[in-house]
């Protein structure tokens, strides 16, 4: 059993179960779900079997139907739906593969910045501007995490995780434990959180729409190491569709966040007469998006924002919780 936001996860894990003869249940954020209906589909012809969530399978999700039956879902919510199936197979044949967040699928991903170095190597080039989308952490940890050891041992680099402003965990989160899961399945991590129980407004870009993050980069954000950024969702639009008339390429949604900041990072640079080498990670296409991209040409995608008000609220499920120590690697 596993989670998806934007469904590349849970494809990723439907094939990759087809090839060892293993079945493969997805937990499938809702409002992706109905966003993305190609994601299931892709799912279903590598073996999965793609699950809306929250949904009627599991206590979790009875659960949550039963406050909100209207709700979007959010990834919080399809973890602990995944964790419960797995868990709860009286069988014990069922193991649950968590495809973002800890710390181990950190360091797989780091293959994607480990090659970029060799790249940039080739052409006698080095970055000084790094730059990814960040939700859970492990697409911006894979591009990013070589260049912070870089920088750690004195290279002078910039490291931009970038978010959804309608989703702000490391803009306006504040460091804490609290449960990577919104049933509080999982233990408590030491990470930048908005509140377990957060339910983020249903941006397109879905993958992004996690409450929590990645300790470690959590960790490295808190040190300074990293500078997180925000960008409202019609802007990430703006740079995707510039993205794809200069390049060819139409970005995922989530994907177009880091453009956006690639794009203000280079607009800085030519004002200034600089010169910048910027890395950014571009994390996925489009293709399977283009509902979205439909609803931006009709002008009918929100900037959603949220007031202080709603992240104090959102943030008082972990105010009784233990604080995390504050601690330097450097």
């Amino acid at each position: 059993t596993t989670e998806t936001g934007a469904g590349q996860w849970g494809s990723a894990l439907s094939f990759a179960c087809s090839q060892i003869g293993l079945e493969c249940r997805i937990y499938m954020v809702r409002i992706s779900f109905d966003q993305k209906p190609y994601r299931k589909a892709q799912m279903q012809a590598w073996g999965g079997k793609c699950v809306a969530s929250p949904s009627n399978e599991t206590n979790a999700g009875r659960a949550i139907l039963a406050k909100d039956p209207n709700t979007p879902g959010s990834l919080g919510i399809a973890i602990s739906e995944a964790v419960e199936a797995a868990v709860s197979d009286t069988t014990g044949q069922t193991r649950y593969a968590l495809g973002s967040v800890l710390n181990h699928v950190m360091l797989h991903q780091t293959v994607i910045g480990l090659e970029a170095k060799k790249q940039l190597e080739k052409t006698g080039d080095y970055p000084d501007i790094v730059i990814g989308c960040a939700g859970g952490g492990s697409n911006f940890a894979g591009i990013a995490f070589p260049f912070v050891s870089d920088k750690m041992h004195g290279k002078k680099v910039e490291i931009y995780p970038v978010e959804p402003i309608a989703c702000p965990t490391l803009t306006r989160g504040p460091f804490v434990y609290d449960h990577g899961d919104t049933a509080r399945y999982t233990p408590l991590l030491a990470m930048h959180s908005l509140g377990h129980a957060f339910v983020p407004p249903p941006v397109h870009a879905g993958g992004l729409r996690y409450h929590g993050m990645s300790p470690i980069v959590s960790q490295l954000v808190t040190e300074g190491l990293l500078t997180a950024k925000a960008v409202s969702q019609i802007d990430a639009f703006n740079a995707g569709v510039l993205f794809a008339r200069t390049e060819g390429i139409i970005p995922a949604p989530e994907s177009n966040h880091a453009i956006a900041q690639v794009v203000a990072e280079a607009t800085k640079a030519k004002e200034t007469g600089e010169k910048k080498v910027i890395l950014f990670n571009l994390s996925g296409h489009g293709l399977l998006d283009l509902g979205s991209y439909e609803k931006y040409f009709s002008n009918d995608l929100d900037n959603y924002a949220l007031s202080d008000d709603e992240l104090r609220k959102s943030e008082e499920v972990f105010k009784d919780f233990p604080k995390p120590q504050l601690m330097k690697s450097i």
